[in-house]
């Protein structure tokens, strides 16, 4: 089969050796006939503007798990699988956990100035609620992740499906599970109803004293909302490694609250070594018309 790597060139070495050995039988190119191409391997930064010519295409495998990019596009006719990839899933639940036992534990108070600030200790992880919005695969590794270190932890996910032994708010109770989140981790797509999802009203409902963790979608949360929640101290902080422009602006407010923690979209990236085993799996199944894994529905935009 014949593929085109439309990924940024710098991931060509990696990627191209990977798919050598995962599946051999692909051809990988970076460029040629449009119309010789059976397959398409996306990224961001290595994008298609017009998807047309690629009509034999069949199969679009998009190696983020975020699709917001390419959805949209309305030359997009081939099918398009977003990226699950266990490393992928590994670093961020990782990521997420680490920052909610650093806000959990209160690692920031203890300034090394020779005070002795002993009456500042943490609850038990039990005692802590947490809220995951967002019941993927990623926000489903994570909410069990923080629950079986103790975590009191509930999701939320519009359709109401969550993992087993997880407390999911669904559709309508989106005030319940922000009410309750002493910590929140937002881990929802980006799409039409999530865009602002954070705005004003909603952050106040968050208890006060909350801290935000947000390495999901930057158009989840209201920028000015978030700024002001901070400012009258109804938000303790807010750590964000995604944003609406990227990189982040240097002189963008952020960069300078001393609420807010920003980190350069490092949260969670797709591994070759082990993403390339999906890659081969669904390239396969599209030659052969066997159904895609991970298959894009393009009204919900995830």
């Amino acid at each position: 089969m014949k593929v085109l790597f439309a990924a940024p060139e710098a991931q060509w070495a990696e990627w191209s050796a990977a798919i050598a050995e995962t599946c051999p039988e692909a051809q990988l190119h970076r460029d040629g006939d449009p119309a010789s191409f059976d397959a398409i391997i996306y990224a961001p930064g290595g994008e298609i503007e017009d998807l047309s010519p690629y009509r034999n295409a069949r199969l679009v495998q998009s190696l983020w798990a975020g699709v917001e990019r390419i959805v949209t596009n309305p030359t997009l006719t081939q099918p398009l699988a977003r990226m699950v990839d266990p490393g992928l899933t590994e670093s961020m639940t990782e990521y997420c956990t680490g920052w909610a036992m650093r806000a959990h534990l209160g690692m920031d108070r203890y300034a090394q100035d020779g005070d002795w600030r002993n009456d500042l200790i943490p609850p038990l992880a039990r005692d802590r609620r947490v809220t995951v919005l967002g019941m993927g695969a990623l926000g489903g590794a994570t909410a069990q992740m923080l629950a079986g270190i103790g975590f009191d932890v509930a999701g939320y996910s519009p359709s109401g499906r969550g993992p087993e032994g997880i407390q999911i708010f669904r559709a309508g109770e989106l005030p319940q599970a922000l009410a309750r989140a002493e910590i929140l981790i937002t881990l929802l797509p980006d799409t039409a109803e999530t865009t602002n999802l954070l705005d004003a009203d909603n952050l106040a409902r968050l208890p006060k004293g909350a801290t935000i963790i947000n390495p999901g979608r930057g158009k989840v949360i209201d920028d000015d909302g978030l700024l002001a929640a901070l400012d009258q101290g109804h938000i303790a902080h807010a750590v964000l490694d995604v944003f609406r422009t990227e990189p982040l602006p240097g002189d963008h407010p952020f960069w300078a609250h001393p609420g807010i923690t920003v980190t350069p979209h490092i949260a969670a990236a797709t591994r070759a070594e082990t993403a390339a085993v999906l890659v081969a799996e669904n390239l396969r199944r599209a030659m052969s018309g066997r159904p895609i894994l991970h298959l894009v529905d393009r009204t919900r935009g995830y």
